[in-house]
């Protein structure tokens, strides 16, 4: 399993502390149209032909030849890609340039050129810029396949040390390799890189969110978000004629234009709607590196003119990295642009190209009227290793054959000029925080005093574990499970004391490490409001242990059969609607849908302020992951009482089997009874009757109001209940096609304690 490390750079940094002045007409710059002889001007840059310059030294000149292409198409340019460098041995152009970073473009136009035998010949080749690996056995016609374009670039800045900038080409035995144009900028001499002084950067994705016309920036291209909105919720798009301000200081030729930050894309005006989805762009990264995360922001929307108006949760790859994101106070007011930096670890896995993922929801903590979120741009820029590498094996396909090269996406550079300080700052601030959503069980040797586990799955030692709950002394006992006992106790956790659930497994208990590894690898996978914290683990000698937020006001079962403070119906309604939507984040905000399989009143568990939160992943399955399949198979596993009878007579386990089950909880929750419960005499088989089966038996002969709690008799808006009870009804249905989805589920509810606000409200008012 492999260790993935996430960690959250919180910059509010402001642009004057870079310490450098900008002097355009200082920089060096060269714009080369490669195997020309021709001076042009096109498409507002002069480019120089490289055929009579001294770019290319004594022993490269006979290794090369300019070649012009055979068959332009008409939406490729003229200038640079009607002809190119053409090399069948190592070669290299030096150009003299003051050190410092540099910012490289190269240009590729796949296509026939004079005196080459067209495809029969291999184009396989690596470029290096001085210490610094760019491309790996790179065939720029598998690249164009794969990215559907006729021609692209391929954009790098890396720190040359020496007073001459080396690009060198090595074709792979047989085979050849070309390039159309380069492209070199430098930065200004004064910059100051405070991150490690060898890295490189390729800018990977450059997108503009929210419109589909041209954003105006004197050097770098924006891609329309189109194509990376995953799902069918795309939001909607929004857009200000008044002037808006950026973040940045004299950078409009580095940095995010200014245009940018007038259009932008929110979730939609159906807040019920917003409520069931999240808004997310998939991004296609190679494994093994960090890259920073660059997203914009600018509150452009006319409604949203204060503080704590629109708050929403950022996640990236389903890791909670704003839980309450606002705006105006990021920018300090409306129509002032904004950035948040995140530096994201992609690890490698067998060797296949990996997604990152971002998503925006809206958080109702904050702002329960307003459910909305809000995003500009969004620059993801990938970091060289710790060999000066850029270049990654993955599969890249064409046709139908899939051929391994090592693979990078174009793009511009993007704000590159804030990167080393951004980095500088996290270095300074240490404000690093580690996930493990794929677990790896090493000893831990760091002392506990020194972790810092905010958002962080660690292992504990034993030790620790044994002082934070006394021995595990039974007077530390908050619950029992099926994996085992649960403790209150206190971990030094982020420079202080924090109170934790500690779960043990028991010796004698069903579960195992199955279960345990199970529940680890989901829950440092994601984060979500409605789902319960992970801090860490301990596996030593013969323990199995999980650590969890400490949930002050236990289970919803517990809250359920108290009688000297029960909970009122909006309470009730909050606590469903918190779960509801725990599930359905499992069930369609995850890569895959995930099946929890042991939802049920004891799982749900409320913190301080009553917020539902999901538990007990230890039972969890992807569910299926193409589109024709609605089930999986597997043996079944959960709690009697909550079970789906599809599930339990056919083995097919799908996201309808947790609807089922929360169907049961919903009756649970207005009746205030057991899943089950004691039978009257005349109905005796086993002593026991199933909740749901009584609940419909009494829905279908019209005796509602003998299942609700009589504590709620009276105090629940009849609208409000008629909903309530027909949505539960439902999720219990027979066969799965006619049970609805959570989304649907979490609408209903949403409506039924609107319902019964406003009953409450109109009462108020009389």
């Amino acid at each position: 399993m492999i260790r993935w490390i996430f960690k959250v750079l919180c910059c509010y940094l402001l642009f004057d502390s870079i310490i450098c002045a900008f002097d355009n007409s200082s920089l060096d710059k060269i714009i080369l149209n490669c195997g020309s002889a021709e001076f042009v001007s096109f498409n507002g840059k002069y480019w120089s032909g490289d055929v009579d310059l001294k770019f290319i030294p004594a022993e490269y000149a006979r290794r090369t030849v300019s070649m012009a292409s055979t068959s332009m198409s008409d939406d490729v340019p003229n200038i640079p890609y009607s002809t190119a460098r053409v090399f069948h041995f190592q070669f290299a152009y030096s150009f003299p340039m003051s050190p410092g970073f540099k910012f490289i473009r190269l240009h590729f136009y796949p296509t026939t050129y004079s005196g080459i035998g067209g495809s029969s010949r291999k184009v396989s080749f690596s470029v290096f810029s001085g210490q610094y690996r760019l491309l790996s056995n790179f065939n720029p016609s598998a690249m164009a396949n794969t990215l559907k374009v006729t021609y692209f670039t391929k954009d790098f800045v890396v720190n040359s040390k020496e007073k001459v900038l080396n690009i060198s080409f090595i074709p792979f035995p047989e085979a050849y390799g070309f390039v159309n144009g380069i492209e070199i900028y430098s930065f200004p001499s004064n910059f100051r890189n405070y991150s490690r002084k060898e890295a490189a950067f390729e800018m990977v994705h450059r997108v503009k969110v929210g419109r589909s016309n041209e954003v105006q920036s004197s050097l770098w291209d924006w891609s329309d978000d189109s194509s990376y909105i995953l799902g069918s919720m795309s939001g909607s798009s929004i857009y200000t004629q008044e002037e808006t301000q950026d973040p940045w200081t004299d950078m409009s030729d580095y940095s995010a234009p200014i245009s940018l930050y007038a259009a932008a894309k929110t979730m939609g005006s159906d807040e019920a709607i917003n409520m069931m989805y999240n808004l997310t762009w998939k991004f296609n990264v190679d494994p093994g590196f960090n890259y920073l995360v660059r997203l914009h922001f600018c509150e452009i929307s006319y409604e949203v003119k204060q503080l704590n108006q629109r708050v929403f949760t950022v996640y990236i790859n389903n890791q909670t990295v704003e839980k309450r994101l606002d705006v105006i106070a990021l920018a300090g007011a409306p129509l002032v642009g904004a950035f948040r930096d995140y530096l994201v670890f992609v690890p490698k896995e067998k060797g296949e190209r990996q997604e990152l993922l971002l998503a925006l929801h809206p958080n109702i903590e904050s702002n329960p009227l307003f459910k909305n979120a809000i995003l500009n741009g969004v620059e993801i820029m990938k970091l060289s290793d710790e060999h000066n590498n850029l270049a990654a094996e993955v599969l890249q396909i064409v046709g139908k054959r899939k051929i391994p090269i090592r693979l990078m996406i174009f793009g511009g550079l993007g704000g590159i000029s804030m990167l080393c300080l951004i980095l500088g700052t996290w270095l300074k601030l240490n404000s690093i925080h580690s996930i493990v959503p794929k677990l790896q069980f090493k000893s831990s040797t760091m002392p506990m005093e020194s972790l810092s586990l905010s958002g962080l799955c660690c292992e504990f030692k034993l030790a620790d574990i044994k002082a934070a709950t006394t021995n595990f002394t039974e007077a530390m006992v908050i619950g029992v499970g099926g994996f085992g006992k649960v403790y209150k106790g206190s971990i030094f956790i982020n420079g202080g004391a924090t109170e934790v659930a500690i779960k043990r497994k028991h010796l004698q208990s069903n579960q195992g490490i199955h279960e345990f590894q199970t529940e680890i690898n989901l829950l440092s996978t994601f984060r979500h409001t409605n789902l319960v914290s992970l801090h860490g683990f301990c596996r030593e000698k013969e323990e199995l242990i999980l650590v969890y937020d400490y949930m002050s006001h236990g289970t919803l079962r517990d809250n359920l059969l108290l009688k000297n403070s029960p909970l009122t119906w909006i309470q009730r309604l909050k606590i469903c609607i918190g779960a509801a939507r725990g599930l359905h984040y499992l069930h369609t905000g995850t890569k895959h849908p995930i099946i929890h399989r042991d939802i049920k009143s004891t799982n749900i568990l409320l913190d301080s302020e009553l917020v539902a939160k999901v538990s007990d992943f230890g039972l969890s399955r992807i569910g299926p992951t193409t589109a024709s399949t609605s089930h999986v198979k597997t043996e079944v596993k959960g709690t009697f009482g909550y079970l789906d009878p599809v599930y339990y007579r056919n083995r097919t386990l799908s996201k309808k089997s947790d609807v089922y089950s929360f169907g049961v909880v919903l009756f649970e929750v207005l009746c205030a009874r057991p899943a089950v419960h004691p039978a009257p005499m005349e109905e005796a088989n086993d002593g026991f009757i199933s909740l749901a089966e009584w609940a419909l038996r009494c829905h279908k002969s019209g005796d509602v109001d003998s299942i609700v709690d009589p504590f709620l008799a009276g105090k629940i808006a009849p609208q409000s209940l008629v909903i309530f009870i027909e949505i539960a009804v439902k999720c219990l249905a027979e066969k799965r096609t006619q049970r609805p989805t959570m989304g649907v589920v979490l609408h209903n509810l949403e409506l039924a304690l609107y319902l019964q606000e406003q009953e409450v409200e109109d009462i108020t008012n009389q």
